[in-house]
Formats: C-alpha cells, structure tokens, sequence
C-alpha cells in the first residue's frame, strides 16, 4: 500500500514547489512508494476515495495535479514509485465561522495574531479556507506564513507566526527550550480547600478516543501552575501558567481537579458533536505570550484583547 504524506502547509521549506499559494491555500504533496497499474485517475480515487472534494477528473483536467517538475498530470498518466504529486486541498462546501481574528504586531519575522473561539489554526478535517492560516495567507499575502505554535480550535487569544523562513528556526527553538511565559485564563467551578497558587503535576497519555488525552499512574510529564484571579460566588477565573505544551494539558488538568473548564465538551466526558453550533464557546483564553527576543534581546510581550464570558 502506498504511503501518504501531506505536508500542504511547510511546502515552502521545500527547494521547489512547482504549484503557488492559491487563495491563501498551500499546494499539498503526496510520495507513491510503489509503482501501481492503473493510472493516476484511478489510483487518487482510490487513495482519497472517503475525502470530499471535486472530482479528481476535473482536478486533472485543471492541471491542478502535477508532478515534482511541475508537469501536469493526466488521467492515464503511469504512478510510478518515487513518484512526488502535487495537489491542492479542495472542499466543495465549508460552513463560514462568523468570528474575526485580530493583528497584534508583525515585523520582517513575526505576526502575532489574537485568534477568536472556533477558527481552526490549520487546514484539517472539514476545515480549508476557514482557518486561521489560510485566512491570514489570503488577507496580508505571506506565502511563507507558519504557526510555531498551536492553540485548540476550542481556544481563543494570542498565537504567534512566522513569515521569515531563514529566521523561523530560531524562534520556534524558543518553544522547543521552553523559555516563553504563556498565561491562560480560564472560567471554571471554584475549588475549595485549596491553597493558591500551586502546580498540578501529571502524566498524560492519549485517551481511548483518538481526540482526548487521559492521566496515568507514572512520572509526570505535564506541569500547570493554577492561580486564583477572581471569584463570583460558585464560578473562578483562574489563571493558567503551562510549564510544558502537552495537548489539551489544560482542559484535562482542571476537569482532573474535579473543575473542569466551562463549555468543555470533551473533559470530563467527550460530549456529542455539536456542529456548527457557536453559542458556547470553551471559556479559555491565551491571554499572554512573553519573551526575550533571540535575535536582538528585546523584551516582547504581547496580550488578547478578548474577554472571557461570565454566565
């Protein structure tokens, strides 16, 4: 069977990418590891036979297939092993998610960007045109843009990017030596009988479900400072300080304190799918993003404008 790898969104980092940035919207590319009869009509639709889109016929017929050199593809043409095709991600319908993001700065290297609830940071599932990148490729024409970091589609706040590749490297190593200051806050039930701030400590696996993680006896690996901002009556807001990135860490640490994030829908319990319903967003925000700048010393910090939304 053939091997896939969709790289769509780092194509850049590639020292020639034979199709352009359309619409906001990176060219994907795929290797075939074995040469198979056919033809290549018959072997994209049988690759991408569960994925929404046009039909691969009219793609072709588009020339939006080619291969490595930029030669377009065609129905009958051989699938040979070793083989690099390009493409490009195509829905035929996305639902508009009615949120705007908002620019906080951007120089030669950075774009720091406040992302609002429900926006997606990359093209992924039922979601192209409608995520953050994309959006942003689109709207200010940075071919080259690239997130160092990720926020939950559930999430809101700051997020940073990169439009500078020969300098990416050296800010996404800051994520890597764990030297940025993030602060979240998050509303959730008040914890009594405890003392603040304090760290909750815990070691983080992937659940059952391929979408949640779960804690397991073991040396923990996941680490989150808690402290107390405000409280009214049964409800907090709290302020979260993550000393490592694990997914969902923050959502899975406050529901295992026994006061799970309001509007979670997947911790404690994985709820049903809500759709296209935007009236309860998850009550957590990145609401800061501190460092030192590893190319000139300067201090940055950069803070969401958004609130969080009392009941």
């Amino acid at each position: 069977m053939s091997r896939f790898v969709r790289k769509g969104h780092q194509a850049e980092a590639n020292a020639h990418v034979p199709l352009p940035v359309r619409n906001g919207v990176a060219p994907s590319y795929l290797w075939i590891t074995e040469t198979r009869p056919g033809g290549m009509l018959a072997f994209l639709e049988e690759r991408f036979a569960e994925v929404a889109g046009p039909p691969w016929l009219d793609r072709l017929a588009r020339g939006d297939v080619v291969d490595a050199k930029g030669e377009r593809l065609h129905a009958d043409s051989h699938v040979r092993q070793g083989m690099r095709i390009w493409y490009y991600r195509e829905l035929e319908e996305e639902t508009p998610i009615p949120f705007e993001e908002k620019i906080l700065f951007q120089d030669e290297h950075l774009l720091v960007v406040d992302k609002p609830h429900f926006l997606p940071m990359i093209p992924t599932g039922r979601f192209l045109r409608e995520t953050l990148l994309v959006r942003l490729k689109r709207k200010l024409e940075l071919p080259h843009l690239t997130p160092i970091h990720r926020l939950d589609r559930e999430t809101a706040g700051v997020v940073i990017f990169s439009h500078n590749i020969e300098t990416r490297g050296t800010y996404q190593s800051m994520f890597q030596k764990r030297v940025i200051r993030k602060t979240y806050e998050a509303l959730a039930p008040f914890l009594a009988n405890r003392d603040f701030p304090f760290t909750y400590r815990s070691r983080m696996v992937d659940g059952e479900k391929f979408f949640v993680m779960k804690e397991e006896e073991g040396e923990p690996n996941s680490e989150t400072l808690v402290e107390l901002a405000e409280r009214r009556g049964d409800l907090a807001r709290y302020r979260l300080h993550p000393h490592t990135g694990r997914k969902h860490q923050l959502r899975l640490h406050m529901a295992s304190l026994g006061v799970p994030i309001l509007n979670d829908a997947f911790y404690p319990v994985a709820l049903p799918c809500k759709g296209d319903d935007f009236s309860s967003p998850l009550q957590l925000l990145a609401r800061s993003i501190a460092f030192e700048d590893p190319l000139t010393g300067e201090a940055r910090s950069f803070a969401s404008e958004r609130e969080l939304d009392w009941p």
